[in-house]
């Protein structure tokens, strides 16, 4: 009980983490447009503006933790730390005050990338500390899966509640409705963050002198695994940004199915949970090169079958599930590679640099969602897309195309980088190594 006590209270920080992430993702746009009272375009630029400063603030970051060392750990104060920020500054991003439309969107950037600020506070820290919580390979895939599977409820919430929220807190009112909900999200986001806090203990310490040392020799401390890793992030994300964006135009327009859409939602969002959860087992037997190859397989082959059997119902559904496996499997890998890069900078370079790795994810991560979204935009708007009304043939093709096979060459993408991944190999070197590290610098001390 004492290890699931310590796996879902850090599991947990992730569903805090989205039950904003996500309701940001999926309501905010429509949100500043709708309700807030600024422009579509002012927003879509604030989104992409916003994203990069946020990519930024996220290698900032990953330097503070990396340079953070108190009795609690490098990462874990950090939960405390933004805590209530996080629940503040969600509250006021949703706040609308009564400004001209200049102030609003003056006001919209500050919110917005304080909310951004608060989040990564918490979130780099999520990232680095699984190789601080267990040095045992088996518990780390089972700490990651679960923080996969808390992430995933967190959204499932997010896109089950947040609409009724809105109502029947609004009565009519959507800012009433928004602030109320939001205000609701960021306290308990913050109360989880405190029970992660409480319920995680970083435990095994880096083999690496706490030497303060300069950004260039952190940067050195990094990989060429570690370059892997981030681009492994990009075209994940980029994955994901183009299947979420793009399944809703493909079901309405080019298969006519509006009908299907709330099926498509949630079938996108439950039909990875198989794999979360199987990913601990497979990974006690296979490697993470082979699983990563696998989830990419399937991916494809379920993005075919949706493409080959448009027109049966049966193939549709099935090629959904298929593809839900094969993103959420890609998705779970390439979160469990994490600790073993950081431990691989350790082991290689003799560098502990989990912080910096962290943050250059999050500015692949980040930077790739709002290149990949602005790119989409450009893209549907050449192939001549106009919302809410019937499609030309062009623009039919150009949808197919964002949806079908953008997806396909991605996943190329990612198979390519997986077949230069070499850690699975190493894994049992280096455990044993910094093991012996450690216990050399136990009795130095």
């Amino acid at each position: 009980m004492k290890k699931w006590g310590k796996r879902v209270g850090y599991g947990i920080g992730d569903l805090g983490c989205n039950l904003v992430f996500s309701t940001m993702a999926s309501y905010l746009m429509v949100f500043y447009t709708d309700v807030f009272g600024i422009t579509a375009a002012a927003a879509g630029t604030m989104m992409l503006v916003t994203k990069f400063i946020d990519a930024l603030t996220d290698t900032g970051m990953g330097l503070i933790v990396d340079k953070t060392h108190t009795r609690w750990g490098q990462g874990r104060p950090y939960f405390i730390v933004g805590a209530i920020p996080f629940a503040v500054f969600t509250f006021m991003t949703f706040y609308i005050p009564d400004f001209s439309a200049s102030g609003k969107l003056i006001w919209a950037y500050i919110t917005y990338c304080l909310l951004c600020t608060a989040y990564t506070v918490v979130n780099i820290p999520l990232n680095t500390i699984v190789p601080r919580l267990t040095s045992d390979i088996h518990e780390r895939d089972v700490l990651v899966s679960t923080r996969m599977v808390c992430a995933m409820a967190g959204t499932a919430i997010v896109m089950s509640i947040t609409a009724p929220m809105v109502e029947f807190f609004g009565k009519g009112n959507e800012a009433k409705g928004y602030l109320v909900t939001m205000t609701i999200y960021g306290i308990v986001a913050m109360l989880i963050f405190f029970v992660t806090f409480a319920s995680t203990k970083e435990v095994v310490p880096p083999t690496v002198s706490s030497v303060r040392v300069s950004l260039m020799d952190s940067l050195k401390g990094l990989t060429a695994q570690a370059w892997i890793l981030f681009l492994l992030n990009l075209f994940y994300f980029s994955l994901y940004v183009v299947r979420s964006t793009t399944v809703i135009y493909y079901f309405k327009y080019n298969l006519g199915r509006t009908d299907w859409l709330s099926l498509v939602g949630v079938l996108g969002i439950l039909s990875g949970l198989p794999m979360l959860l199987a990913l601990p087992a497979l990974e006690k037997k296979f490697s993470k090169r082979s699983l990563m190859f696998f989830s990419v397989a399937l991916y494809i082959a379920g993005d075919l079958l949706i493409f080959v059997g448009r027109n049966s119902a049966v193939c549709l559904l099935t090629g959904l599930v298929i593809t839900g496996l094969g993103i959420y499997g890609i998705f779970g890998i390439t979160f469990a590679m994490q600790p073993d890069v950081i431990d691989y900078s350790e082991y290689e370079k003799n560098a502990s640099v989990a912080g910096l790795i962290a943050a250059f994810q999050g500015f692949f991560v980040k930077g790739g969602m709002g290149l990949t979204s602005f790119v989409i935009g450009v893209f549907l708007k050449n192939g001549g897309y106009v919302a809410n009304a019937e499609q030309t043939e062009k623009a039919l093709s150009y949808i197919e195309i964002c949806f079908i096979w953008i997806p396909i060459v991605l996943c190329a993408a990612i198979a390519i980088l997986t077949y230069f991944y070499k850690l699975d190999k190493l894994r049992g070197d280096m455990t044993e190594e910094l093991e012996n590290r450690r216990e050399k610098m136990l009795k130095d001390v």
